[in-house]
């Protein structure tokens, strides 16, 4: 599905705190990993490749809500959809969960939006239309889909 991408990996050491819990900030990296994954599995990179378009996906806005603690050797899971995609920029949904032994257990949820640019020789950077070979690949999920998360 082209609105939809799961993404699983494990809590490292380094990615917890003194607490062994992990440290906060790194759901945004599980959130940018799961994006660019989702990328990938278009056959696109968030890196624009030879003969691609030359654009960049900077974050306009992040937000996570924490539930429950992720810890050292967790194995995790982030459910990313795709909420709203407009001409410039995709906003996505993301639910964390559990997966360690049992039935997954969802400890956060996230939004990331990220919009399309392109890089002037001054380094500033323009809001531009996606391009079409990346945005006829990705579609916003159905209601029923977002509704349970």
């Amino acid at each position: 599905m082209p609105y939809e991408f799961r993404f699983r990996r494990r809590v490292e050491f380094a990615e917890t705190d003194m607490a062994g819990i992990m440290h906060f900030s790194n759901y945004f990296r599980f959130m940018e990993a799961a994006e660019h994954a989702f990328f990938r599995s278009l056959g696109h990179s968030i890196v624009p490749k030879e003969g691609d378009a030359k654009v960049g996906w900077p974050r306009v806005h992040a937000e996570c809500d924490y539930r429950r603690p992720l810890r050292f050797e967790d194995e995790v899971e982030v459910r990313l959809l795709v909420e709203e995609k407009s001409q410039k920029t995709i906003r996505y949904r993301c639910v964390f969960s559990r997966v360690n032994a049992g039935a997954p257990e969802e400890v956060a949820r996230g939004v990331l939006v990220v919009a399309c640019v392109a890089h002037a020789a001054d380094g500033s950077m323009k809001a531009v239309p996606i391009p079409d070979a990346i945005g006829k690949k990705i579609e916003v999920a159905p209601p029923d889909a977002l509704k349970n998360c």
